[in-house]
């Protein structure tokens, strides 16, 4: 494996580039939102959360795109609110979630959109409520939606969709959720084929690690960086979408 600071090094090239717009169109498929104002924190926190919950295997800016016309329409804006959409018959939630298609399984999708909202009201009102009680701290939170209420959020509490979302819940949401550091990369297809370019994985560990090997992988290289491992997630990912335009010194056949 290269060497570990050689790695660090790339990925201080790989942020600037992305803070400086190196490394091409970085517009984030979250960024297609309603342009939340301060006071609409509840608003905010559902439409950052429950759509997350439907991306799984499919183009995530036509989801946001999806999610926008939903909650633009004064009709199916109503799946945004949990307890509205708690109390909806399975087949109204489905006519207001497949109108836009944000919902692309009838069935499936239906039932982990309500299944997440049930538990949310049930338990804290709201997403908000949610927050409130896990104090603001990414790891109360971990422990709420992973294992205290785990099959209450179906998908959500996945390894990678949960630390992808509670990123978003800081960079969207105001979150600023505390311990955030402990946010582990989300490795998707983008992520992995940046990790075996960079060294982090081989070919065949990109094949055969699980999610969460290949998130402990970042961690343990990026220890003592100054760099946490969410924080890489979208430099790498823009940096895969776009083609490897971006050239690190050293290794100019990235994208061959």
């Amino acid at each position: 494996m290269i060497r570990r600071d050689k790695i660090i090094k790339h990925c201080e090239l790989l942020l600037k580039a992305f803070k400086s717009g190196g490394l091409g169109q970085t517009v984030m498929p979250e960024d297609t939102s309603p342009g939340f104002s301060d006071n609409e924190r509840e608003e905010r926190l559902s439409y950052f959360s429950l759509p997350m919950a439907l991306n799984y295997q499919r183009n995530s800016y036509k989801l946001w795109e999806s999610a926008l016309k939903t909650y633009d329409d004064r009709e199916t804006k109503i799946v945004f609110d949990v307890k509205s959409a708690s109390g909806l018959t399975e087949e109204e939630l489905k006519h207001h979630l497949l109108k836009y298609r944000l919902a692309l399984q009838p069935n499936k999708h239906i039932e982990t959109w309500q299944r997440i909202a049930q538990t949310v009201a049930d338990n804290w009102g709201s997403f908000s409520g949610l927050i409130e009680s896990s104090d603001f701290d990414f790891l109360k939170l971990k422990d709420i939606v992973q294992k205290n209420y785990k099959k209450g959020f179906p998908y959500l509490s996945g390894a990678k969709i949960f630390n992808y979302w509670s990123f978003i819940l800081n960079s969207y949401c105001k979150g600023y959720l505390k311990n955030s550091q402990f946010i582990d990369i989300a490795p998707d297809t983008h992520i992995i084929k940046c990790s075996v370019l960079l060294k982090v994985l081989t070919e065949i560990e990109a094949e055969t690690l699980s999610r969460e090997s290949i998130s402990e992988r970042w961690r343990t290289i990026l220890d003592g960086s100054n760099i946490n491992p969410i924080d890489m997630h979208s430099p790498l990912w823009f940096w895969s979408k776009n083609g490897f335009v971006f050239k690190l010194p050293e290794n100019q056949k990235l994208n061959s």
